[in-house]
């Protein structure tokens, strides 16, 4: 298929309206077939749940064209996976894992025009979600909802190569302790903006949100989880009900165990013992890893010791590693790669 006459390049990380997207009704207690359409507009109730109460989830993943020339997805169905628990967490219907993924294959097969070419950089980044769509007018869930999945084509998170960013330890709390950290709920975006938005004024690329019961524990940011290494190289990444499962972090916690033989740990990090890593990272789909080249908890500096300059040698190890499977230049491990085209 011939390719949209798109600067591939040099697109920025931000919307495009593409020829197609899915959307599939719950409605009498069962989902519909789904259907794609070239209608990018949505049209629900001025009541709708969504709208009254945020009753909303949503997912996010890319598609990408391989050395090999084919297009295909890093596993989807972890995302579909993903959802359900959102869903139910929500008092929302499920949507499938199996529909998902079939609903994203169909999506990206009809957008296969604007996948960038291999070596452009950029991606096409799809986009799930689901709402309440029927009017609510009492606190209760909708009775009726709306899947969709919108793509578009992104260029890379960061131009010119992810260069260490510099973060705070947030005074504001991402999520309560038995509450929605641990979805992907759009509420929990919306908590999150005014605290980004604070830390952009202040000089920051990202918050470091503490455990909301003790603020003596590293969770996550506002949209990636954190991986650290340790001096004598040992991968270690926060363990906590509130955070969100990053689908990045635990592929990277496969491939630093499996493939580059690295010893890793999934457990409580102590915000006090963060000065010892040699590393730090921030994991998600967009950019894969971002370094962290300084954390500023008040009045005290963290000076990571990989530096300011580039990103460290083994988190750089894990970013080509990974990035390798995801474009076809490593083998990958079976069912992580969904073939499209």
């Amino acid at each position: 298929m011939e390719k949209k006459n798109l600067d591939w390049a040099n697109l920025s990380f931000s919307y495009m309206k593409t020829d197609k997207r899915f959307v599939a009704n719950y409605r009498n207690g069962a989902w519909d077939d789904g259907q794609l359409t070239d209608d990018d507009k949505v049209v629900i109730t001025e009541c709708a749940g969504v709208l009254q109460y945020s009753q909303s989830c949503f997912e996010g993943l890319k598609a990408y064209t391989t050395e090999d020339g084919h297009v295909v997805c890093f596993r989807p169905d972890l995302n579909g996976q993903r959802m359900e628990d959102s869903c139910r967490r929500l008092e929302m219907p499920v949507f499938p894992t199996e529909r998902f993924v079939d609903a994203v294959v169909e999506t990206v097969k009809a957008n296969l025009a604007w996948v960038p070419p291999y070596g452009s950089g950029a991606t096409l980044y799809i986009r799930p979600y689901m709402f309440g769509s029927s009017a609510v007018i009492g606190v209760k869930p909708a009775e009726e909802y709306q899947f969709r999945i919108l793509v578009t084509p992104v260029g890379p998170y960061f131009k010119g190569g992810a260069k260490p960013i510099v973060i705070r330890v947030s005074d504001f709390d991402r999520a309560a302790p038995h509450g929605t950290g641990h979805i992907k709920a759009g509420l929990n975006y919306a908590m999150s903006l005014h605290p980004i938005m604070d830390a952009h004024r202040q000089g920051y690329a990202e918050n470091m949100y503490l455990d909301p019961a003790t603020r003596t524990k590293v969770e996550e940011t506002g949209g990636a989880n954190f991986i650290f290494i340790t001096k004598d190289g040992i991968l270690v990444t926060p363990k906590s009900e509130s955070i969100l499962p990053s689908i990045t972090r635990r592929s990277l916690l496969y491939v630093a165990e499996h493939y580059l033989g690295m010893k890793v740990e999934e457990r409580e990090v102590p915000l006090a013992e963060v000065p010892s890593f040699a590393e730090v990272g921030l994991c998600g789909t967009a950019a894969v890893i971002s370094p962290v080249g300084k954390i500023v908890n008040h009045d005290q500096e963290i000076c990571v010791p990989s530096g300011m300059d580039n990103m460290g040698p083994v988190l750089t190890k894990l970013y080509d590693t990974l990035t390798g499977i995801q474009m076809g230049r490593i083998e990958a491990p079976e069912g992580w790669i969904k073939r499209i085209a």
